[in-house]
């Protein structure tokens, strides 16, 4: 098994996905992993209108055919009527973690009183855990800075490899007893 983290990154979006404008959820995401990631990585991207046969048929190919361990989706997660992400997410889940859900709220709650509008969802697909974020760049960061510290030991616990993150963005939190010596 190859130690490398697969991330897949999939933007949500109407406009961006027409050209209208600019998506700048994958931008952000590569920059955040970038900067919190000190084990090998590498990212698979998509963006893709908000349309939920589409948004589930990307998730199972990037579980079931590209074998990505994480995935981090970016849009799609608020009460307007064309927002289904967390529905698409829901359907192609195997099993929900709905700590993620619930995190992803209280830390949005500290900056915006909106953040109970978000339907943001945490599941497991296979051996993947996928993530719904926010769709704006400084949310995003601010999501990802709240809950990743839980993100590489749920990754070890399904099956995937060993996360470690760069201390001074974000301190992976493991037991110690599933804590590896550094290589």
């Amino acid at each position: 098994m190859s130690n490398e983290l697969l991330i897949g990154v999939v933007s949500i979006s109407d406009r961006a996905s027409q050209g209208v404008y600019q998506d700048l959820g994958i931008p952000s995401l590569q920059e955040w992993f970038e900067c919190a990631l000190a084990s090998p990585w590498k990212i698979v991207s998509r963006l893709i209108p908000d349309e939920r046969a589409q948004i589930e048929a990307t998730l199972k190919e990037l579980v079931d055919e590209v074998g990505c361990h994480l995935i981090v989706t970016t849009g799609g997660t608020g009460p307007a009527p064309r927002d289904c992400t967390p529905e698409a997410t829901l359907a192609v889940a195997d099993r929900q973690l709905p700590g993620f859900g619930e995190q992803m709220r209280v830390v949005s709650l500290k900056y915006v009183p909106t953040a109970i509008l978000s339907r943001q969802v945490g599941v497991i697909r296979k051996k993947t855990l996928i993530l719904n974020l926010p769709g704006q760049p400084k949310a995003i960061k601010e999501t990802l800075d709240g809950i990743f510290a839980a993100v590489p030991y749920c990754i070890d616990l399904i099956g995937g490899p060993y996360i470690e993150t760069n201390e001074s963005v974000i301190k992976a939190f493991r037991p110690k007893s599933a804590i590896h010596p550094p290589l």
